[in-house]
């Protein structure tokens, strides 16, 4: 079994690397193709991945942020990143993990209620973010806001850490474990 771990390969130079992780295809993309539009001050690099493992590459990038997708429309989604979780070291989780939920416009359509996603986030001490991926204006801010987490965790804005971001994001939007 193979380990994600966030320092695994050596960075490039002024490249920030993030990979998201999901089972729906269509939406990683447009989310992706979002975030290649937005200005960045560095190389953008954008990897998808229906689970985790990634297979050995030997050419793959350091990757400085991994955004787990779930759909609340799917359990599957749910289940797939609770396995993939298993394959990322604990130092990623030292603010270069996030969770992401879409799907939460439509509440009653989930399957996945909105308190299971906010415990596991709070499991893995993670932010997460709720936005309706199939809402272009929507997916569009939230490409926007994934590019400037990306930045900060790959080390190229000066004065914030990764860490820093992780705890601005958890005082400003996490519920307490009471709320859970």
């Amino acid at each position: 079994m193979s380990v994600l771990r966030p320092l695994d390969k050596l960075p490039g130079l002024n490249t920030a690397t993030i990979l998201l992780v999901g089972t729906e295809d269509a939406l990683l993309q447009q989310l992706a193709d979002s975030m290649l539009k937005e200005d960045c001050a560095s190389t953008l690099k954008v990897h998808l991945a229906k689970s985790l493992p990634l297979p050995s590459d030997v050419n793959r990038p350091r990757i400085d942020l991994i955004v787990f997708v779930v759909n609340l429309h799917s359990k599957y989604s749910l289940q797939n990143t609770e396995t993939s979780l298993q394959h990322v070291d604990a130092n990623f989780f030292l603010g270069k993990v996030c969770f992401l939920a879409t799907g939460a416009g439509r509440e009653s359509h989930c399957s996945i209620h909105r308190h299971t996603i906010m415990k596991l986030a709070h499991t893995y001490r993670s932010p997460l973010l709720f936005c309706d991926l199939e809402v272009e204006d929507f997916r569009a801010t939230m490409a926007q806001r994934l590019v400037h987490m990306l930045q900060i965790c790959a080390g190229h804005t000066p004065g914030v850490s990764a860490l820093n971001l992780l705890s601005l994001l958890r005082s400003s939007e996490s519920p307490s474990l009471e709320d859970l």
